[in-house]
């Protein structure tokens, strides 16, 4: 069996680091509020001061100072947020819940800082507020989401979206490609390689022996052959190579059961082959304690499982929990 990757290991006295996120939209206002009701670890905010002043102002906090920084250095904890950026201030009259290029690209730029802090060892975890995909590509960012940012500029070739609550963990062989797409990015090694970050995903959150299943593609795992063949082919085989190795890999099975299964105790984690079969079982379970992390990275990523949520942006009625959860989630995935 292949070495476990080291799991990274938080500077001692780093404060967390939360990224705005898409100003035009609630991340701002999460992150304020959290704040506000003060932190368990001392924090600072990758992102704009002016977006987080006028998110105070919307959510009535006006006893919340914020405090531009040049440095991460210890945080803060209460009284204030210390903000870092170092990317052009937004407009004062950025519209709230609108598709904008300047904050589109804002984002994209607070979560290049942070990302870069972080494999420096100035932060002890990233805590991610929600990007906007459309006004990342308006603002000439070509990545589909968080994940393929922070792959690409860490230099991160094994990694996978991991959503996870109270009664379910789920890790996902393919993300942010077309359903069409999802058979032929299929093989071996992909199920392989996702298997195994499952394995450090779970050992990472203290379980010692973690039971690994693996979703099917296909109706009924595929059914023998009779409802397509990847299972054969690409799952099973790679589920052999990993008990050879000494994980508990079982599966292939079928993806209408298998997240259940899971909820009920049989599992501690679920491998999914594409987005939407992963996903869907997590968020039905409620948006409000689903945490994002990605899983393989050389620092813990966590984030919410919600979008910007332009509907309702600006007006202060935004729920603050998944970014609670993911907060604890990054404390508790970089304990000593």
């Amino acid at each position: 069996m292949p070495s476990e990757p080291g799991f990274p290991t938080a500077p001692a006295g780093a404060p967390l680091a939360f990224t705005l996120g898409d100003a035009a939209g609630i991340g701002p206002e999460l992150i304020a509020r959290l704040f506000a009701e003060g932190l368990p670890h001392p924090a600072v905010v990758y992102g704009d001061a002016g977006a987080l002043r006028r998110a105070c102002a919307a959510l009535g906090l006006t006893d919340l100072q914020v405090q531009p920084l040049e440095a991460p250095g210890a945080g803060t904890v209460g009284g204030a947020i210390g903000v870092l950026n170092r990317w052009d201030a937004l407009p004062d009259d950025l519209p709230w819940g609108r598709e904008d290029p300047r904050a589109g690209r804002g984002a994209y730029e607070y979560l290049c800082h942070a990302i870069d802090d972080a494999q420096a060892g100035r932060v002890r975890a990233l805590v991610t507020a929600p990007l906007h995909k459309g006004a990342l590509h308006a603002g000439g960012v070509d990545f589909p989401g968080h994940t393929e940012i922070l792959a690409q500029r860490t230099g991160t070739a094994d990694y996978a979206m991991m959503l996870a609550n109270d009664e379910l963990r789920v890790l996902l062989v393919t993300i942010h490609i077309a359903l069409s797409q999802v058979p032929a990015a299929l093989s071996p090694a992909a199920e392989l390689r996702a298997i195994r970050l499952a394995q450090r995903a779970c050992r990472q959150a203290g379980i010692a022996r973690p039971r690994i299943a693996v979703a099917g593609l296909n109706p009924h795992a595929g059914e023998g052959g009779a409802f397509g063949d990847e299972e054969a082919r690409h799952i099973a085989p790679a589920i052999a190579q990993a008990r050879a190795e000494g994980l508990d890999a079982s599966g292939p099975w079928p993806g209408d059961t298998v997240f259940m299964r899971a909820r009920q105790g049989a599992f501690d984690i679920v491998v999914a082959q594409y987005h939407d079969q992963g996903l869907i079982p997590v968020k039905y379970l409620g948006l409000d304690e689903g945490v994002n992390v990605t899983v393989g990275l050389p620092f813990v990523r966590t984030s919410v499982d919600h979008g910007t949520a332009f509907d309702i942006a600006g007006r202060g009625i935004a729920d603050p929990a998944s970014l609670r959860a993911a907060v604890r989630m990054a404390l508790k995935m970089t304990a000593a």
